[in-house]
């Protein structure tokens, strides 16, 4: 695929998936809460996830409006995670895509319950009672691959362990194991549900599983150079945050030039995992995973 063919189906698909949050996420909920929602949701991000989502599910022929759903219930599962992961009780950030983030603009109690009330509508936008081409059992299965990766065993947990280990030295796969957990499980899970809105063999699946598991944690190492390589402005949120709590990352255990050599193992295996595959339409996929490496924000 040409670059600029990638482009302008990114752009669009990236425009879609923000009509459909426009359309879902509330600004009526009560007592000014549809409007922290929508401040910490819309307008904002790269839409990565949704991105892998909408390619993986084009990979296997995947129906349109399921595939939608699944990159929209992602997004949102992200957003609350970022709203909570910004309040003080955690990372006390106050930068966000470039703007405060949502406890700065609406308060501590606001945030809490935006994040909160974003969760449950991820499934909410996952389980529609009038979409023929979302039937119960792909519901129940997007919702399943959904909450295990967001869960204790996933994101949560990985959270978790990154408190716990502000001030410790970890070592390479203590550091892998988090951020498989934290970072990983939800981008995995966004390539896995887009593959599951249409048909794969076990081989299909398996290839995109270790796909995603190297995508997923690509994403973190390059998180952790861009945090010591570019400006806040660049960035928008707070850069030298992690070196500043005194956090363990690709950087401070591996090194600079390590962390980079890492980042680009993990794109080529990601490309390995879709050569394996046998499948056919894996051009945007395979975009993806360069432009997570070369990303400079």
């Amino acid at each position: 695929m040409k670059l600029a063919e990638f482009d302008i189906w990114m752009r669009r698909a990236a425009d879609a998936v923000e009509t459909a949050l426009q359309a879902w996420v509330p600004a009526d909920a009560p007592a000014g809460l549809g409007l922290a929602m929508r401040y910490g949701v819309l307008d904002g991000g790269k839409r990565v996830r949704p991105l892998l989502v909408l390619a993986a599910a084009q990979a296997v022929h995947g129906a349109p409006s399921a595939a939608m759903r699944a990159a929209c219930a992602v997004e949102l599962i992200h957003a609350y995670s970022l709203v909570h992961d910004d309040m003080p009780c955690m990372d006390n950030d106050v930068l966000r895509r470039g703007k405060p983030t949502v406890h700065v603009q609406f308060g501590e109690a606001q945030a809490m319950l935006a994040g909160d009330a974003l969760q449950a509508l991820a499934f909410e936008v996952l389980t529609p009672d009038d979409d023929p081409a979302m039937p119960a059992p792909l519901q129940a299965r997007l919702c399943s691959l959904l909450a295990r990766s967001a869960g204790h065993a996933g994101m949560a947990g990985g959270q978790a362990i990154d408190l716990a280990s502000v001030g410790r030295q970890l070592d390479e796969q203590a550091l892998s194991d988090m951020h498989r957990r934290k970072t990983g499980a939800l981008l995995r899970a966004s390539v896995l549900m887009g593959a599951a809105c249409g048909t794969t063999n076990p081989r299909e699946w398996q290839s995109l599983a270790e796909y995603g598991d190297a995508i997923g944690l690509a994403f973190q190492v390059v998180d952790d150079i861009l945090d010591v390589t570019q400006a806040s402005a660049t960035l928008g949120k707070t850069a030298g945050k992690d070196i500043d709590n005194n956090k363990p990352t690709y950087v401070t255990v591996l090194g600079l030039d390590a962390a980079h050599a890492h980042a680009e193992a993990l794109r080529r295996a990601a490309h390995a995992a879709l050569d394996g595959s046998g499948m056919a339409d894996t051009e945007q996929l395979r975009e993806l995973a360069d432009r997570v490496v070369a990303r400079e924000s």
